[in-house]
């Protein structure tokens, strides 16, 4: 009984589509192509007696997201790459490319585990008006980048490299706790975005002309009106290729040190990646960019003196055989790219402290730089602060040069990988 009344809920549904059914039930084997060819991409019926009531989220994200098999992401035409892309003059904006990985989570049906993901043509997607995202701003980015390897290694040729990608995979679920948020295991996350490398391949830009920016989200995708954990959330990743981060290219920056307005404070989510974070930097970073500065340089909340970050990266400053950064105590977000730039730091026998870096270290400093997946390592010229401005150490000579070299060599192939950074995208 229950079985007929899905059938006869099915030919409902086929009707109102305009399918002509003759006054006959159509048999389950005639209803796949039935709803192909009325547009039609999933029916859930409830043998209870009908129609189940498939989240306006999911319907709509279906539909707008088709799904893929390995051999469409392999359609990604390597010679035809970024003929449209002038990649001696590539800067850091957005460039669409061919495809988005998406991958959901229904936490009560799902138990908290995301389902098997797909590749899908980039475009726009749809949320609910009430999605958790768009209400409450839950959600979560990451970034990391994926470099084509030297067309002189043959053991190479043909593949990418990506750095650390489990070290994001795992500041995505340390964020998504914080967030009430499930999230992609490690093994999901990295498997995601070497399916969104291969499939955008031919806009991976060649060697020493830039990279391949890739940008997981993690959303609260399903409907909810009350101050609640969204009941569904969304893993997607797109990615552009992208050249330098600062109008400068590699050229010094200059920071102005804000001293009214601060990124983060104790307790809150300074230490997490969320969406939250960044959109009330923009307007201190407006501003700044207005007065001819590269970025704004926050100082912590409680005391007003000591350093924290900039909008998007970490901060160091040398002093002698000595690289001092603020430690990341919940207010700072904890880098991928400083962690590593510490490591290299020591290998070169510098005494590394992660500490509380006050406003008189910064001005006392010979040298300064930033850090991020962006702006990989950015050596700061200036830092003005209460109008004075301070000078720092730049050119071939300094430890962040340095560094750049060491850590870019190692990220693009060029160097030996003895510390078991790189992950290869055959």
């Amino acid at each position: 009984m229950a079985a007929s009344r899905a059938h006869h809920a099915l030919a409902r549904i086929l009707g109102s589509r305009g399918c002509n059914l003759r006054g006959t039930l159509p048999t389950i084997e005639m209803v796949p192509a039935m709803m192909r060819a009325h547009g039609m991409r999933r029916v859930v019926v409830d043998v209870q007696g009908g129609v189940g009531r498939w989240s306006l989220v999911q319907r709509r994200w279906r539909a707008s997201l088709p799904q893929l098999d390995s051999a469409a992401a392999d359609r990604s035409d390597e010679e035809t790459g970024g003929d449209v892309i002038d990649w001696d003059n590539l800067g850091f904006g957005l460039t669409p490319t061919d495809y988005m990985y998406v991958m959901r989570c229904a936490p009560d049906q799902d138990g908290g585990v995301f389902s098997r993901g797909e590749l899908a043509r980039y475009g726009n997607i749809e949320l609910s008006p009430s999605s958790g995202v768009i209400n409450y701003g839950q959600g979560l980015f990451e970034g990391l980048k994926a470099y084509r390897a030297p067309t002189n290694d043959c053991s190479r040729k043909g593949s990418y490299m990506l750095f650390r990608p489990e070290e994001n995979a795992l500041r995505m679920q340390h964020g998504a706790e914080r967030m009430c948020m499930p999230s992609p295991s490690v093994e999901q996350f990295v498997h995601a975005v070497k399916q969104t490398v291969l499939a955008n391949r031919r806009w991976v830009p060649p060697q020493g002309k830039g990279a391949l920016y890739i940008r997981p989200l993690l959303i609260g995708s399903g409907p909810i009106l009350g101050l609640a954990p969204a009941p569904e959330y969304t893993f997607l990743i797109y990615a552009a290729p992208v050249g330098t981060y600062f109008k400068e290219g590699l050229s010094p920056i200059n920071l102005l040190v804000e001293d009214e307005i601060h990124r983060a404070m104790p307790g809150g989510t300074g230490g997490v990646k969320t969406i939250t974070n960044y959109a009330p930097v923009l307007k201190p970073q407006m501003d700044a960019k207005s007065k001819g500065f590269s970025d704004v340089l926050y100082l912590d909340a409680v005391h007003r003196r000591y350093i924290e970050e900039a909008s998007s990266c970490n901060l160091f400053i040398v002093k002698g055989g000595v690289v001092a950064t603020p430690a990341t105590v919940g207010t700072i977000l904890p880098g991928i790219t400083r962690k590593s730039i510490i490591e290299l730091a020591r290998d070169r026998g510098y005494q590394v402290e992660e500490r509380l870096v006050s406003i008189d270290d910064l001005i006392d400093a010979d040298e300064v730089f930033c850090t991020g997946t962006a702006v990989v390592v950015a050596p700061v010229s200036t830092v003005t602060h209460q109008g004075q401005r301070y000078e720092f150490r730049t050119g071939q000579d300094t430890l962040s040069q340095a560094l750049y070299t060491t850590l870019t060599s190692i990220q693009m192939g060029l160097a030996e990988d003895k510390k078991g950074w790189t992950v290869a995208i055959d």
